[in-house]
């Protein structure tokens, strides 16, 4: 069950949020997974036991807070506090979708920053460590006292496109909103593609934009973080289509795809979309057009460079395969 560090013990546990990507984080570690129940009383009390010992060791805790957000991220607390009283000597969340960093800021008055306050109830619970994929916005990492590394995406997309010979100038990589302009940017330069932007607001409840950059017969591909609803992504691709854009791709980080989410995409102007798998996507919500790029490598080689306190610097840039 155990993978040895010199002196040191790595355990990697999951939870019940994303189990088959900590399989994958265990099998690059070269590690199993540990042995713990989690089940839940008939009020929805959840109950969690660790069936090994994990004294002095340096456990790695992999739990995304997606749908159910509120039990994942109950789940997670209570094992971290199990861990603590356990005598773990470190406590490492992997935190592949971190549930509520959206609610970053006071936007309107008298509203929470929910994501600060999830932020201290990791802490206060005894996280010593966050490991992440692609937080909402970086100032997230602020939100804690303790180190927190976010992964990026973007060089798992960029390798996936580059494979796929999708480079140069005629392809352009498009935000298909002002906030992701970095994120798009970001996949641009990897591409040696130029970039665009779709202007949208919503009014009555009716979305509209116009594209600020040249798209008229090129292969587009529109990126953003989370995929939920999957209106901003359609919305973008009607308004690319109307421009005359001749292919329509798009990724995105992590695919919640909430209700009715699979249906809209599925009759979308978008021909593929690239998810990670930093979310579980169960077959009944997967839409036909997504194509899963796993973070399992990705994340298991961190895992690995913070255990043996080797550089992360490689993991935030596009290495040749």
């Amino acid at each position: 069950m155990t993978q040895k560090y010199g002196d040191s013990t790595l355990r990697i546990f999951s939870l019940n949020a994303n189990r088959p990507l900590a399989e994958k984080i265990a099998k690059v570690v070269g590690t199993k997974l540990g042995e713990s129940t989690v089940r839940q009383f008939s009020d929805g009390e959840i109950q969690i036991n660790i069936e090994e010992s994990i004294r002095g060791d340096h456990v790695y805790l992999v739990q995304s807070t997606n749908l159910p957000v509120n039990d994942h991220l109950m789940e997670l607390l209570i094992m971290i506090d199990a861990l603590k009283r356990a005598s773990a000597k470190t406590i490492n969340v992997v935190l592949p979708y971190y549930g509520y960093a959206r609610q970053d800021r006071t936007a309107k008055p008298r509203e929470p920053i929910t994501a600060k306050l999830v932020a201290n109830m990791l802490e206060e619970a005894g996280a010593t460590r966050v490991l992440t994929l692609d937080l909402h916005t970086v100032q997230v990492q602020g939100f804690f006292d303790i180190p927190v590394d976010n992964l990026f995406t973007m060089p798992l997309f960029a390798h996936h496109y580059r494979e796929q010979e999708l480079t140069g100038e005629d392809i352009v990589v498009v935000s298909p909103k002002n906030s992701g302009v970095q994120r798009a940017r970001s996949l641009s330069e990897y591409l040696d593609a130029t970039l665009a932007i779709v202007d949208q607001e919503e009014v009555d409840g009716e979305r509209s934009g116009y594209v600020i950059g040249n798209v008229q017969g090129k292969t587009c591909i529109l990126v953003d973080d989370i995929l939920n609803t999957g209106d901003t992504l359609i919305t973008a691709a009607k308004i690319l289509k109307e421009q005359g854009a001749k292919t329509i791709l798009a990724c995105a980080s992590h695919a919640l795809l909430s209700k009715g989410a699979k249906e809209k995409l599925d009759a979308s102007e978008i021909d593929q979309i690239c998810v990670t798998d930093s979310v579980y996507i169960s077959d009944e919500r997967k839409p036909d057009c997504v194509t899963i790029v796993s973070c399992g490598e990705l994340m298991g080689e961190a895992v690995k460079r913070i255990h043996e306190n080797t550089p992360m610097s490689p993991l935030f840039r596009l290495e040749e395969k």
